[in-house]
């Protein structure tokens, strides 16, 4: 787990906690005791506190009366709303990164394509790190800061469900052309074509998750 010092701003501490939870560190409905968290990141029981109330305002954690706080479950069909809502915006931001992406990032993405297709039929846990540093990418050029805002929060509500059908078999065979159809759209700068094949994306992924439930 990672340490944050005593002097780490509130956003610092709140931001490695979401990432733990996110990341798998805490399990669903684990129990979040201040104290332990205040030994475990090095920062007073009031930052903590106060970063859990943050994290209870995104929907990642419970927090129950005179019982503290515990990682909050997502359910499926919860997960399938947070989807359906990200299907706009991400539709939106990859429309933008068509506009603005540069020769330099045209470049940059064919290289990613390339690692992508390649993991995707050997390296799994590769395969899943390059699909997350492809949706940061798109995100970063798309320079749009309210839809981004927006989504960080809608994918740490969802990310486990999504990290599970990573790894779902023959899953993978699915999803690496439908993330080359957005990266060749983008590169293209076909920002009509960019929101659309990452909509039909998105569509993929809930069919997914529910078929297998």
């Amino acid at each position: 787990m990672t340490a944050v010092t005593s002097t780490a701003t509130r956003a610092d501490l709140t931001k490695t906690l979401r990432d733990a939870i996110v990341s798998g560190e805490y399990a669903p409905n684990q129990r979040l005791i201040e104290a332990d968290l205040s030994t475990t990141y090095g920062a007073s029981r009031a930052a903590v506190r106060t970063a859990l109330l943050e994290l209870g305002a995104e929907g990642l954690v419970d927090r129950l009366p005179n019982r503290g706080s515990r990682v909050r479950a997502i359910p499926l069909e919860e997960a399938i709303e947070i989807l359906e809502v990200r299907m706009s915006l991400e539709g939106l931001c990859a429309a933008k990164a068509a506009e603005n992406i540069t020769d330099a990032e045209i470049a940059e993405f064919a290289t990613l394509r390339a690692d992508i297709l390649a993991a995707s039929e050997s390296d799994l846990f590769e395969y899943s790190r390059l699909n997350q540093h492809l949706d940061r990418r798109i995100r970063e050029i798309a320079d749009h800061p309210t839809a981004v805002a927006i989504l960080e929060r809608l994918r740490a509500q969802g990310v486990r469900h999504q990290f599970r059908l990573a790894f779902y078999p023959g899953r993978a065979a699915v999803s690496a052309p439908e993330h080359a159809a957005i990266i060749d759209a983008i590169s293209s700068r076909d920002a009509a074509r960019a929101e659309a094949e990452t909509r039909a994306h998105l569509g993929s992924v809930i069919l997914a998750l529910r078929s297998i439930g």
